[in-house]
């Protein structure tokens, strides 16, 4: 092999692995990552539906939405421990007529089907067109925020 071939695979294999590891870097920052990464995915709308960058209101979302997605990620094991289902608990407890009153919070329903309502009001749903590694990390994501509510 020449040395030029030789120096065109090595740059090939450099811009892989900084894509790879510019990929691995990007899924463990923020949620607005996360919405990088799903990208069209996610069956971004501009008008509510599946619009992954909605997630990034909900930094400013209900207490309730983010107990009710708590449920969900809980329920199909994107999170698990008891740290988490305190920090649901915790949530609930928050709310005006505790988890009773959950039962009838939109929010709350919502989330415990799955769908992220962030603060302008958009909706994302975990249930359509995300992968298992993304639902996770938007439940985790989610969980650090429920956190910070309390």
């Amino acid at each position: 092999m020449n040395r030029t071939v030789c120096l065109h695979i090595a740059a090939r294999a450099c811009i892989a692995a900084a894509i790879g590891g510019a990929a691995a870097f990007a899924q463990a920052q923020s949620l607005e990552s996360l919405t990088g990464l799903a990208g069209k995915a996610a069956g971004s709308t501009g008008s509510g539906g599946s619009n992954l960058g909605s997630l990034t209101g909900l930094q400013s979302g209900s207490m309730s939405n983010a107990a009710g997605i708590i449920e969900y990620c809980l329920k199909n094991k994107y999170l698990s421990g008891s740290g988490v289902s305190q920090v649901k608990d915790g949530l609930l407890g928050k709310m005006p007529g505790g988890q009773a009153a959950a039962q009838k919070d939109s929010g709350y329903l919502d989330g415990a089907k799955g769908l992220i309502t962030g603060s302008d009001g958009k909706k994302t749903d975990l249930t359509s067109g995300l992968t298992d590694p993304i639902k996770k990390q938007a439940c985790e994501l989610v969980l650090k925020q429920g956190q910070s509510f309390l």
